[in-house]
């Protein structure tokens, strides 16, 4: 099978809105998909942590990947991810069914393919089986923090980039020097590295990766789609906006479901302040008007240093 290298550039880790009823809210989700398409992303990452992925039923994983699919029609590509069980046969009944949706791609989570205490071995033993299961599937990495973070060597990456079936990976060290190896250990293949480290952005596009999926896309997906189309061209301001993207990582960990759906809301989507892993009764006036001078802050950046 033929297998396309991922565009560079910005990937956001999409959200999963929910109505006041604790249901999937598919109108808001087609404005979401439709705010990030024009805030200039390069693909969207659907199904995943910030999905809520592990607070959605399969039936929900299915729905959601399909009409993001869907939605997004053709305007960038789509991966996602959702195979959360424990039982390795249950995994690929989800993988199964998600890749089924059209997306361009399944990612595969790190931790899924074996246990904390198992080896490498182990572990392309299973990746092995699900391409051998797949034979028609694109796939991509994720290595996401829960339950536990299992974080891939550079050989292994390799293996995985020489096999021609990865074209997509959620990069997660949080180390430059592991970035660095898992970007070499991929060139000449299908499978660009993306961090999700923000500081690391402008690093990871000077050595040849292929840019950025986290969290603080669905704040700044204009920013980033800016430093990662620009970055060659113009580098003092790419240093600068990169400076900035980097301080900005302190949102990451301070009521980012809430916090994140706030920000969505005061850019007139209508999106609720629903979560299912984290209670909006926890998100107070402070923490609002903390969301509406990061904004802010976000629109003077783009005024001033971008314009």
């Amino acid at each position: 099978m033929q297998v396309k290298q991922a565009p560079k550039g910005v990937w956001p880790v999409m959200l999963t809105p929910f109505t006041k009823d604790n249901e999937v809210d598919y109108p808001a989700l087609e404005q979401l998909i439709n705010w990030y398409i024009d805030n200039g992303v390069h693909g969207l990452f659907a199904v995943c942590l910030s999905s809520e992925m592990l607070h959605l039923s399969l039936t929900e994983r299915v729905a959601v990947a399909r009409f993001v699919q869907e939605k997004t029609a053709g305007r960038v590509p789509v991966v996602a991810s959702g195979h959360i069980s424990e039982s390795f046969q249950q995994q690929l009944e989800e993988i199964r069914q998600i890749s089924a949706t059209g997306v361009d791609a399944f990612v595969l989570v790190t931790n899924r393919l074996a246990a904390e205490d198992e080896d490498e071995e182990a572990w392309k033993k299973r990746a092995q089986t699900i391409l051998e299961t797949f034979p028609d599937v694109t796939f991509g990495l994720y290595e996401c923090p829960i339950p536990y973070h299992r974080l891939l060597s550079p050989e292994l990456v390799k293996w995985c980039a020489d096999t021609g079936r990865f074209t997509f990976m959620k990069e997660c060290s949080n180390n430059l020097e592991q970035i660095k190896e898992k970007i070499k250990a991929a060139e000449g293949t299908p499978l660009n590295i993306f961090v999700a480290n923000n500081p690391h952005v402008l690093e990871v596009m000077q050595l040849g990766g292929g840019g950025y999926s986290g969290m603080l896309a669905s704040f700044q997906p204009d920013l980033y789609a800016w430093l990662t189309d620009n970055w060659d061209k113009q580098p003092a301001k790419a240093e600068w906006l990169q400076n900035y993207l980097g301080a900005s990582c302190l949102y990451e960990g301070r009521h980012y479901h809430i916090g994140t759906r706030y920000y969505l809301q005061l850019e007139g989507l209508d999106i609720t302040l629903k979560s299912r892993s984290k209670k909006a009764s926890d998100f107070k006036v402070t923490h609002e008007r903390e969301i509406e001078q990061f904004r802010k802050f976000n629109q003077y950046v783009k005024q001033t240093l971008l314009s």
